[in-house]
């Protein structure tokens, strides 16, 4: 088990090492859609999105060492779904496993009332048990499923949609 926890909202000094944990994940093929790496350039609007005061993007660091990060994104990008964000946990390689990802998703769930968040969304692959696993600990259900959207190295994997009402 990791040492205790802190967060702090990202800075772009902290995009290099969002970019390479987000990257270290695309091989296995369990959270992103990616196939390929992305570069920092590529994500900088992505980071540029993202609001301390309504969409934080934060990194968790363990004992002064970033062992990942945490963001939360608007929904679908209307006005009326301003209460509904998606949220994403991505942990470097060597903090996975050590129940990490409960502290994150604890410490969002806490956090969620500050931003005026009534309504988390969790895209997950249907064959990624840990994550999903993770979230329905947290009372999350499935709210959607779409089957094999996602195509990965000639595979056909189902995307589930899991939700939270908050308040």
């Amino acid at each position: 088990m990791t040492a205790d926890i802190t967060f702090r909202i990202a800075t772009l000094e902290d995009l290099p090492i969002i970019v390479e944990i987000y990257n270290s994940t695309i091989p296995n093929r369990m959270v992103t859609a990616d196939t390929e790496p992305v570069t920092v350039e590529d994500r900088l609007q992505w980071f540029h999105e993202h609001t301390p005061e309504k969409r934080p993007l934060w990194v968790v660091e363990s004992e002064g060492n970033i062992c990942g990060w945490v963001s939360l994104q608007s929904f679908y990008g209307r006005p009326a779904y301003h209460a509904t964000v998606e949220v994403s946990i991505y942990l470097h390689e060597k903090y996975r496993g050590q129940g990490l990802g409960k502290k994150i998703l604890s410490k969002v769930i806490e956090e969620c009332p500050k931003f005026g968040i009534e309504t988390l969304l969790a895209f997950i692959f249907g064959h990624n048990e840990p994550s999903l696993q993770l979230f329905y600990h947290f009372g999350f259900e499935k709210w959607g499923h779409f089957p094999e959207v996602a195509e990965l190295d000639r595979v056909k994997r189902d995307l589930l949609i899991l939700g939270k009402k908050i308040v």
